[in-house]
């Protein structure tokens, strides 16, 4: 073996040995919410890669480990039946985010009373001071209101404001902007934990 192959070696067992297992990805744990037939179970198994065939609705609730480059959301999803959802707040507590999924091409009555659970999510103790993604869903269909619409009816501006949320327009044609969305959940969580601790 000439020298300079026994250096080359020498840097490639460095690089193998002495990188180390990479650092953990930190958890979040995020409650998901929505009415039923919003499609929050198809957008989150989508993001787990699971099988299509096999989605059935929530109707109590599902745990969901989705992974992503830089973090893991443990995503606790309520089922949004109209007698489930009086219970939805038992199920706040411990969450570090929120992720509220609405159809965009619902009627005006199911508007409506996504519009108020939303209203009361945002106005909640456990959930007032967290992170907010609002995901428009269904923007394939023909009857979708745009993101600008959606946030007109829901009055997100003058609700919202000092909070931390993301209004995104998505559908399952588009996986991409959903993940693209998550990501900038994640970016929130994150600038949460390097807060100073209020006292």
């Amino acid at each position: 073996m000439t020298c300079c192959k026994v250096e080359k070696f020498a840097q490639c067992f460095r690089a193998l040995c002495c990188k180390g297992p990479p650092p953990p990805r930190p958890e979040y744990d995020l409650v998901c919410i929505g009415l039923t037939g919003s499609g929050k179970t198809s957008l989150l198994s989508q993001l787990c890669s699971e099988s299509p065939e096999n989605i059935v609705s929530t109707t109590g609730f599902s745990i969901k480990a989705v992974p992503f480059q830089n973090a893991i959301l443990n995503v606790k999803e309520l089922g949004g039946a109209d007698n489930i959802r009086k219970y939805w707040s038992r199920y706040y507590q411990g969450s570090q985010g929120v992720i509220f999924v609405l159809d965009s091409a619902s009627s005006e009555d199911d508007l409506e009373t996504a519009r108020n659970e939303l209203h009361s999510a945002l106005q909640h103790p456990q959930l007032c001071t967290l992170p907010f993604l609002i995901l428009a869903n269904h923007q394939d269909k023909p009857a979708a209101r745009s993101v600008q619409e959606i946030k007109k009816y829901f009055e997100l501006e003058p609700l919202a404001r000092g909070k931390r949320w993301i209004l995104k327009p998505c559908s399952l044609d588009d996986m991409e902007a959903v993940k693209d969305s998550f990501s900038l959940l994640i970016n929130l969580l994150e600038e949460r934990d390097f807060e100073p601790s209020r006292m």
